[in-house]
């Protein structure tokens, strides 16, 4: 049985939490491309005001998650893989450079989390988990993310991995699962080495063959 996706919420942070469900569902795929949003539909399933929707509706618009039609129409915005084949390539370099200022400073507890995760990939794609798959990748390269201690990356990611995650639950295949665990593997042992140019380079090469894949 599919499950209810919104339903109403505490009121602590609230802009905040409407903005993250609706985020949530759309680059799941819960809310499909195209599918229109109604503000006053959304606003009564949170048991809230159209005010904190329309804002949230508003930050997904500046996000490219959420276009607005004349009409008063909103809807999801349609996959659009060349611009995820863009935004691939500016994650693949901001990556490789969190990769780089996190080698110095990983640990044995980041480099136990590393292989913990990756195996959690591995298990995930065999069971043909999409959402799963998805965040294990994502928990592995937000090892190096901590390490590295640069909040700017951390903002200048935001915005570009939304559209690659919504293409990521849309095309996702065992094949490219496989060859991320391999390529995880190798981004291991180059760290453990200490060789943090290589690693970000392996890292870089990561984000960029799985763009190809998916693009």
């Amino acid at each position: 049985m599919k499950r209810e996706l919104i339903k109403p919420i505490k009121r602590l942070s609230l802009r905040e939490e409407i903005y993250q469900t609706l985020k949530q569902g759309i680059i799941t795929l819960e809310f499909p491309p195209d599918q229109r949003l109604n503000d006053k539909e959304l606003a009564e399933k949170f048991s809230v005001s159209r005010t904190p929707v329309r804002e949230a509706l508003k930050r997904l618009e500046d996000e490219g998650l959420v276009e607005s039609i004349p009409g008063s129409i909103t809807k999801v915005s349609s996959l659009n893989p060349e611009e995820a084949k863009h935004a691939f390539t500016v994650v693949a370099v901001l990556h490789a450079l969190a990769t780089k200022l996190a080698v110095a400073h990983l640990t044995e507890e980041d480099f136990k989390a590393l292989a913990h995760h990756n195996a959690a990939l591995q298990s995930a794609v065999e069971k043909h988990d999409i959402i799963g798959a998805i965040e294990a990748d994502q928990a592995f390269h937000r090892v190096f993310l901590e390490a590295a201690n640069n909040p700017e990356i951390l903002l200048a990611l935001e915005r570009s991995e939304s559209k690659i995650y919504r293409l990521e639950v849309a095309k996702f295949s065992s094949e490219k699962g496989f060859k991320s665990v391999s390529e995880h593997k190798g981004i291991i042992e180059v760290c453990q080495s200490q060789e943090p140019l290589q690693a970000a380079n392996l890292v870089e090469k990561n984000w960029l063959s799985l763009g190809e894949l998916l693009a």
